[in-house]
């Protein structure tokens, strides 16, 4: 406590005001005192005063006393000021943490997650930050390092060859994922990482190379730089910059992972979707295809037109199921025609080969899965049609559009594909004259339930008249125009699988 006399001279120093406020002496005017914070405060009226006196946090507060008397009561609050530092300081750390988790954690791009890393840490952890990835995965990119400071308007990249392992301190042992080099005051500038930095960074200073940690291997290596006039790291700071690069690595080696299932997703995809169908002499083609609203575009409906010498081999089919388990289904099925056609095109005899094929299947847990098909042979004759031989495997038979307007049912019968060993199929034959067109389907479009309450079932009616509706159109055209009405008609309810394939000679002037 330090007391002033009416006049402002100090009358009273107690044994704690001299040791906090040594250069305060009785006698002397206190707006005099060598103290600045306490000498303005006095001057100007101030009721308070803060200060850092002899490495101590000071704050004083002046009271009244009797017979015009004042007093100031100073406290050290080293120990609080202190407490309240560190406090912003983890509350800093935390909420950089949670940032950088929230922004990792949003991308799966191995690119972006790449940027992410290298911004993320400045201005929080350094005035310079670096990665140098090196993908574990194949397929994810090439090596290299990216670079980003506080005078980059974006991350700058370069190949790993123009950054030579010794360019940067501990960089060979951290790729090696030995603990990072700690240079707390850096006193020789390594012309390497000179070079990464642009000319307007200055000296660099302090820095720390860290491995990142990824899945079983090092995701990369993370270098944070700051200026020769900014303080070194301290302890805590390495200890936040390892558990950003943990967390980083961990969100590159995901990046990572998922790039490789998505480059994996989009190959086994294309496999999956239907064919773009082959050009036959005197035929003319079209396939129409929707999957189960799942978002996949694949499912267990499916048809292929296979060329073979005097004509060609076509076949639609739907697999138990739907999603993904059924594709593979399908994808199965496709390739066991195209392989068992090249050595029989009987229609027939071809869907005893494959119920044979998929019978006997290793996968036991295929056993559950089968598939109703229409399987037949296509040769043109000489008056410009066509002749069908139709194997059925428990399909709906296909409608047959005439060129007078007529349409007919082409019943076929036979039992499921894949479902018995000693499964019996059926066989028949059809000639479309020029005009008339065959058109198989499977029933996801007759059992699809829409119209105005939603409940309606579509049926082979409907698709008959919607057929007949669309007569003497081309065939590509026509599957479009039964797609439009159904679509019409479902009103975006959900659906089974649904394809269908148009067939019919081509037209002399086509």
């Amino acid at each position: 406590m330090v007391v002033t006399d009416p006049t402002g001279r100090v009358t009273l120093v107690n044994a704690c005001a001299r040791v906090l406020l040594p250069e305060v002496t009785v006698g002397a005017p206190l707006r005099q005192c060598a103290v600045a914070a306490l000498a303005r405060a006095v001057a100007g009226g101030t009721p308070t005063f803060t200060a850092e006196h002899h490495g101590r946090h000071l704050s004083g507060r002046y009271q009244q006393l009797s017979d015009g008397r004042s007093a100031w009561y100073v406290r050290d609050v080293t120990g609080e000021q202190a407490g309240a530092d560190a406090l912003r300081a983890e509350q800093a750390r935390t909420i950089f943490l949670a940032e950088a988790d929230h922004r990792l954690g949003l991308s799966l791009h191995h690119g972006r997650t790449l940027a992410e890393a290298v911004t993320l840490p400045v201005p929080h952890l350094a005035d310079a930050a670096i990665v140098v990835h090196q993908p574990v995965v194949s397929g994810t990119g090439e090596p290299g390092w990216l670079r980003y400071t506080r005078d980059d308007d974006a991350p700058v990249s370069g190949p790993l060859a123009t950054l030579p392992p010794t360019a940067v301190p501990g960089l060979v042992r951290a790729l090696h994922g030995e603990p990072g080099r700690v240079d707390r005051r850096t006193t020789t500038e390594p012309a390497g990482l000179v070079a990464l930095l642009p000319a307007t960074f200055g000296r660099p200073g302090a820095l720390l190379t860290v491995p990142m940690p990824g899945a079983g291997a090092v995701a990369g290596v993370l270098v944070v730089v700051r200026r020769a006039d900014r303080p070194g790291f301290t302890d805590r700071d390495t200890d936040l910059v390892h558990r950003f690069a943990s967390r980083a690595g961990a969100a590159l080696a995901t990046a990572e992972l998922y790039g490789q299932q998505a480059h994996l997703a989009r190959v086994l995809h294309r496999s999956l979707l239907p064919p773009t169908l082959p050009r036959l002499a005197g035929v003319e083609l079209a396939g129409g295809y929707r999957a189960a609203g799942d978002g996949l575009r694949i499912g267990g409906d499916f048809y292929e037109v296979l060329p073979t010498g005097p004509g060609g081999v076509f076949a639609l089919g739907d697999v138990s199921g739907r999603g993904v388990e059924a594709a593979v289904l399908t994808g199965q099925v496709r390739q066991s025609l195209r392989t068992l056609r090249l050595v029989e095109q009987r229609p027939r005899a071809l869907l005893h080969l494959l119920n044979r094929a998929l019978f006997d299947a290793p996968d036991a847990a295929r056993r559950s899965r089968f598939t109703t098909l229409l399987l037949g042979e296509m040769r043109t004759t000489t008056g410009g049609g066509l002749l069908l031989r139709i194997a059925g495997g428990g399909h709906p038979a296909p409608l047959v559009a005439r060129a007078d307007g007529t349409i007919d049912r082409v019943p076929v019968g036979g039992m499921p594909v894949g479902a018995f060993a000693t499964a019996r199929f059926a066989e028949t034959g059809i000639r479309l004259a020029p005009g008339d067109l065959l058109l198989a389907y499977t029933d996801g479009m007759t059992e699809a339930r829409g119209g105005p309450d939603g409940t309606d079932r579509y049926g082979g009616r409907r698709l008959r008249r919607a057929l007949a509706s669309g007569a003497g159109l081309p065939p590509e055209a026509l599957v479009d125009h039964l797609l439009h009405r159904f679509d019409g008609w479902l009103g975006g309810q959900a659906h089974d699988d649904i394809a269908m394939l148009a067939i019919r000679p081509a037209s002399r002037t086509g």
